[in-house]
């Protein structure tokens, strides 16, 4: 004999919503994201520093291909270690990710009582530029990288050089250039680039190895002077300019790069998107025109190597915090 239930129309409606509720909730774990939800790029350093000018790039690309808004959320202090923190403390669904710099893996080695651990509560999802680091002075400060050596050697410990703050890539560059040449000069950290870059301009700060994206206009506006890039290569921004091992340094070269992180749970097929839609838009002839002329060239690879990538780094990072005895101020 069949029962019958009948459902009075409150039940009914609540019945309706759960089920609701349950379909949502199955859609967005099988791939709804990222719905209409705004996508927050967190970077840790200040606005106008090369980080933020490449997260900006992408940001302006990336939301129309997702069908939802991507917003640059700067928050800057602490070498960057202040924006890892919020990111690695946010919900792993895809929402708020984190735009860093080769800066990120130094931090492990000189920040006591991190909390976060930069290995296991981020995943790497895929690099996205790497930005040649000019060393720059104020016109006329220098004649050369030579002269730069020189007189630092003469006068041990007179000269300082600025950086984005202890760890940054700018500091790394530095830091490798310093242990290269035999160079004691003292270290000056500034909050982020353009701070640096003002101290350079005004002949406060001897010497700043700035991303290349910040400081091209200033150097063609005559307000900096460009004594090297720290990369292996020259730079076709900067044709001019050798690199610091043509200009009698060797060993001296760095890679300075900026790229894409996701909390470390955030679930693979939102780090597969992500990775394979900035890498189109890195590709794209029109970003690629946008970076040439910042200096910057599009550099990306699956999130897989990447992480090897970043591991390997670290370690790298580890040597060199280690000889230059870098700790925070």
């Amino acid at each position: 004999m069949k029962k019958t239930f009948n459902l009075s129309r409150r039940q009914a409606l609540t019945m309706a919503a759960a089920l609701a509720a349950c379909a949502f909730g199955g859609a967005h774990a099988q791939g709804a994201w990222p719905g209409t939800q705004p996508i927050k790029l967190v970077v840790p350093f200040t606005a106008g520093s090369g980080t933020d000018i490449v997260a900006r790039l992408v940001a302006e690309k990336l939301g129309p291909v997702l069908g939802t808004s991507v917003v640059v959320d700067n928050k800057p202090g602490a070498g960057g270690t202040l924006g890892a923190a919020i990111t690695a403390k946010a919900p792993a669904d895809g929402y708020t990710l984190l735009v860093h710099s080769a800066g990120h893996l130094v931090n492990p080695w000189i920040y006591k009582g991190l909390s976060y651990d930069t290995i296991k509560d981020f995943t790497g999802i895929t690099p996205m530029a790497s930005l040649p680091n000019v060393l720059v002075t104020a016109p006329s400060h220098f004649a050369n990288v030579q002269d730069l050596v020189a007189k630092a050697k003469a006068k041990p410990g007179s000269l300082n050089y600025g950086s984005a703050g202890n760890g940054s890539a700018t500091h790394m560059n530095a830091e490798v250039f310093r242990l290269a040449g035999g160079v004691d000069a003292q270290h000056v950290p500034f909050r982020g680039t353009p701070e640096a870059m003002t101290e350079v301009m005004a002949g406060r700060v001897d010497w700043f190895f700035a991303p290349m994206v910040s400081a091209l206009p200033l150097i063609k506006a005559g307000k900096l002077q460009a004594l090297a890039v720290g990369t292996a290569k020259r730079s076709p921004a900067l044709p001019e300019a050798p690199t610091t091992v043509e200009a009698g340094v060797p060993g001296s070269e760095y890679l300075f790069w900026v790229g894409l992180f996701a909390p470390g749970k955030t679930p693979q097929p939102v780090v597969d998107r992500l990775q394979a839609e900035v890498a189109k838009i890195m590709a794209s002839p029109e970003l690629k025109e946008r970076l040439d002329k910042l200096g910057a060239e599009p550099f990306t690879m699956p999130s897989a190597q990447f992480n090897k990538f970043i591991a390997d780094e670290t370690a790298k990072a580890q040597q060199v915090v280690k000889a230059a005895s870098i700790k925070v101020d």
